[in-house]
């Protein structure tokens, strides 16, 4: 698989400040994601700045954004209702004060609106920790230990749900029984001892665990859609046959809707599917490219924080700054924004992608919900992690990559990531897209003789 830049003296300026951080910075970079061994091989891009759909990087290189931010940029960048929000609340009021603010209670107020399963809700600061406080819920009102989550899934880095993000299939036990595997040193094993490993989309896997350990799972959590291995949908029926299950055996059905939130509709995936969980947990969406959380679900579940039994606390939770940031982004999304506008447009690049492909006799598809989407050179339909390891091509994915980046299109370099549409995109800008991307599937084709 290629590492190289089609033509690194366009990013000169890039490569000398990633010397320059990886002197200081563990790995050059302050994530993982962006880390050269997560596929931005030789090295990261470092951003100048971005406005509305497009970003400059420091060697005044412009890109059509598709990554944004790996999703929080849902109304592009530096949208105005927000950052003029934002600048007034840190004006008028401040930051950080560890007592509450009526603006909390409108927020609140505003994602119970918009969220289906949401009675009450809690602020918070990360995905993260909005799935370790879900878990923690669910075990206390269950009276139970174990945690059913699904292979190839990314819930967030604590201990203990870090588990079968990615594993290798040698070590991760055969198809009809998956085992956990950790993501990585440091992490106790023992600690997976409350998980149990199923594949995504198969609802017969799920009875069988069920049937198996139904009495000590406290909940299922899964992505209504599956965006941690590129994105992955749900098979019909099969949402709606994890909230019977799991119900049927009282256990809890979280949503990791960290993604799909306030981005699928503004209801989030439930609302689009119509399947309602026991909690959700939200957050890339809700603030309009600033950092804020949000766990929300059942008045009877959440109520276990109310007296402190399960405690959810954070010096940052509820601060100034994310909360105007998320209620002027609610505000904006429920009265300026048309999600049939951008529906119309991302189908538009999706489905004129796809006709590439077939037009092409590429190997592959695209696949997505709206403003979410993958696209998978691969000889096979992908449903489930496995799948995606079997039949998904990543070395021609790299070179599509880098073909797309050469001529201004940026997007994660790993074919397991998404590709992000925002409401700052128009037509010219999808009209821009589906042309460079009809070059580069034909570059793709020159390079590797994978498809004639």
């Amino acid at each position: 698989m290629s590492t190289k830049f089609l033509h690194p003296e366009r990013y000169a300026t890039s490569a000398a400040l990633y010397q320059r951080a990886l002197e200081i910075i563990p790995g050059g970079v302050n994530s993982t994601a962006r880390a050269a061994f997560s596929g931005w091989l030789p090295h990261p891009l470092f951003v100048d700045h971005g406005n509305g759909s497009r970003v400059i990087d420091v060697d005044g290189n412009e890109y059509l954004d598709y990554l944004l931010g790996l999703g929080p940029a849902l109304l592009g960048h530096r949208p105005a209702a927000v950052t003029n929000a934002v600048a007034a609340r840190i004006r008028d009021t401040g930051t950080v004060f560890a007592m509450p603010t009526s603006l909390e209670v409108d927020l609140a107020q505003a994602i119970v609106n918009a969220v289906p399963s949401v009675e009450t809700v809690r602020v918070v600061n990360t995905g993260t920790e909005g799935v370790l406080y879900a878990l923690r819920l669910a075990r206390t009102f269950t009276g139970r230990r174990k945690v059913v989550r699904f292979e190839g899934q990314y819930h967030g880095f604590s201990d203990g749900i870090y588990w079968s993000k990615h594993p290798e299939l040698s070590e991760a036990g055969d198809d009809a029984r998956p085992v956990a595997v950790v993501q990585g040193p440091g992490v106790p094993p023992e600690m997976g001892d409350a998980l149990i490993i199923a594949q995504w989309n198969d609802l017969a896997m799920v009875e069988e665990i069920f049937a198996e350990f139904g009495d000590d799972i406290a909940a299922v959590i899964t992505e209504p859609i599956m965006c941690n291995t590129g994105c992955i949908l749900p098979r019909p029926g099969y949402l709606e046959g994890l909230r019977e299950v799991t119900s049927r055996y009282g256990a809890l059905l979280i949503f990791d809707e960290v993604i799909t939130g306030f981005r699928i509709a503004l209801g989030g995936a439930q609302s689009t599917y119509g399947v309602t969980p026991d909690l959700t947990v939200m957050a890339k969406g809700l603030g309009g490219g600033y950092p804020v959380a949000a766990l929300g679900g059942r008045r009877d579940v959440m109520d276990l924080a109310s007296d402190g039994r399960v405690s959810i606390a954070g010096t940052y939770s509820g601060n100034a700054i994310a909360v105007s940031a998320a209620l002027a982004t609610l505000e904006h999304l429920s009265t300026d924004a048309s999600y049939e506008t951008l529906y119309r447009r991302s189908n538009r690049l999706r489905e004129g992608l796809n006709t590439m492909i077939r037009d092409k006799a590429v190997a592959g598809s695209v696949v997505g919900v709206g403003p979410v989407f993958q696209v998978w050179f691969a000889d096979a339909e992908i449903h489930n992690y496995r799948d995606a390891v079997r039949h998904a091509r990543p070395d021609l994915f790299r070179i599509w990559w880098e073909e797309m980046l050469d001529r201004g299109v940026l997007f994660h370099p790993g074919h397991l990531e998404n590709l992000f549409v925002s409401f700052a995109h128009d037509d010219r800008d999808i009209d821009e897209t589906l042309e460079r991307a009809d070059e580069s599937f034909d570059a793709v084709s020159r390079r590797s003789g994978a498809f004639a």
